[in-house]
C-alpha cells in the first residue's frame, strides 16, 4: 500500500513539473518568434537567432513563418507572438499610425531589442528592356501585399522615379508568388526587400538569367530626402549568380521587437544572447556580419524595451525607452 502511494504521489509530482515546463531551458519562459516567408532572410536568420536565444538566454523560441513586418507587429499587439522581426520603416509606421497603419490606428503594444541587419530594396527582373526604373512603365510587376512594408517601399521608388501604381500593371504578390511568377514569366519584375543574398533571388538567378535593377542617383536621393529611414546600400558584385559588377539600391533596416509586457531580464538576455554572440552567428549566416552595437541602436523610431536598454548602457550606449 505504502508502495502505491509513493507511485501515485511521483506521478503527481511528474505531471505538475510537466504543467509547470520543468526542464525546458529558462525554467519554462518560451516566446514565439513572426518571421517571414519560409524562404525569405527573416525565416532563415530567425531560425538562427532562435537557436541562440535558447541556448544562451535559457528561453524557448519558437520560430513562425508569417506573412512579414505588419502581420508581426499585430500579432505581438493579439498577444499570439512575443517577439517578431520588422522592417524599421513599417516600425515607424504602426507608432504613427500612417501607411499601413493608417486605417487601424497606432499601435504602440511594442518596443525594440535592437537592429539586426540592412534589408536591401531589391527590384528583380529577367526582362531586357527593363534597365532602370523608369522601364517599369506598362510592364507587369509585384509591389507586394497591399498594405504589406514591400508595398509602400515599392510605391515610395516609383514616385522617386515619376511614376504611379497605375503607370504599371500592378500585381499585389507575396514574396512567394512574386519569386515563382518571375520564374513563371507570369510577370516582368518585382520588388523583394530582404537581406542580400536572398535564397530565394539566388535560386532564381542560378537557374534563370534574372539580375536586379538599381535603385541609386536622384532617385535614391529623392527618396532619403522624403523619408529618413531610407538608406543607400551596395549589394556587392558576386552576391548572385551572374552578378558581375555592384549594384546600388536602398534599404531598410530589419529589426528585433519583443511584445512591451515581456520581463525586463527575459529582455535583457534575449539582448546580451545575441549581440554577445554576433561572431558565431556571422559564422551561421552573413547578415550576422552586420549585428554591431551602432548598427543595433541607431535609426530606431520606437522606444527601446527596458532591458535591451540595460545591455546597450553596458556597452556604453544610451538609447530612448519609455
Amino acid at each position: 500500500m505504502k508502495k502505491k502511494w509513493f507511485a501515485l504521489l511521483a506521478l503527481a509530482m511528474a505531471l505538475v513539473c510537466v504543467l509547470a515546463g520543468c526542464g525546458s531551458s529558462g525554467g519554462g519562459s518560451r516566446m514565439a518568434m513572426g518571421t517571414g516567408s519560409n524562404t525569405g532572410t527573416y525565416y532563415i536568420f530567425g531560425g538562427i537567432l532562435g537557436q541562440y536565444i535558447q541556448e544562451n538566454a535559457g528561453i524557448d523560441v519558437t520560430v513562425v513563418s508569417t506573412g512579414g513586418s505588419k502581420a508581426n507587429i499585430q500579432s505581438i499587439d493579439a498577444g499570439d507572438y512575443q517577439l517578431g522581426t520588422v522592417q524599421s520603416d513599417v516600425i515607424a509606421y504602426a507608432w504613427n499610425g500612417t501607411s499601413t497603419f493608417a486605417e487601424d490606428g497606432p499601435v504602440q503594444s511594442f518596443r525594440v531589442i535592437g537592429g539586426l541587419y540592412a534589408e536591401a530594396v531589391q527590384l528583380v527582373t529577367m526582362d531586357p528592356e527593363i534597365q532602370s526604373v523608369a522601364d517599369l512603365a506598362g510592364k507587369s510587376v509585384s509591389i507586394g501585399d497591399p498594405g504589406s512594408g514591400v508595398y509602400f517601399n515599392a510605391i515610395d521608388v516609383l514616385s522617386a522615379a515619376g511614376l504611379t501604381e497605375q503607370d504599371i500593371q500592378a500585381q499585389y504578390q507575396n514574396f512567394d508568388a512574386s519569386v515563382e511568377s518571375l520564374q513563371d514569366g507570369k510577370i516582368d519584375a518585382a520588388f523583394i526587400v530582404a537581406g542580400a543574398p536572398t535564397p530565394a533571388i539566388t535560386q532564381l538567378a542560378t537557374s534563370n538569367d534574372a539580375w536586379l535593377v538599381p535603385i541609386d542617383g536622384e532617385i535614391a536621393d529623392t527618396l532619403m530626402a522624403n523619408c529618413p529611414y531610407y538608406t543607400t546600400y551596395t549589394i556587392p558584385a558576386g552576391t548572385y549568380p551572374g552578378q558581375d559588377e555592384d549594384v546600388s539600391t536602398i534599404t531598410v533596416k530589419a529589426t528585433l521587437i519583443v511584445s512591451a509586457d515581456a520581463a525586463e531580464e527575459d529582455v535583457y538576455n534575449i539582448t546580451k544572447a545575441i549581440y554577445d554572440n554576433a561572431e558565431a552567428i556571422a559564422a551561421e549566416n552573413s547578415k550576422g556580419a552586420e549585428l554591431t552595437i551602432e548598427n543595433a541602436t541607431s535609426g530606431m523610431t520606437a522606444p527601446f524595451h527596458a532591458g535591451a536598454a540595460r545591455y546597450f548602457e553596458e556597452q556604453g550606449v544610451t538609447v530612448e525607452t519609455e
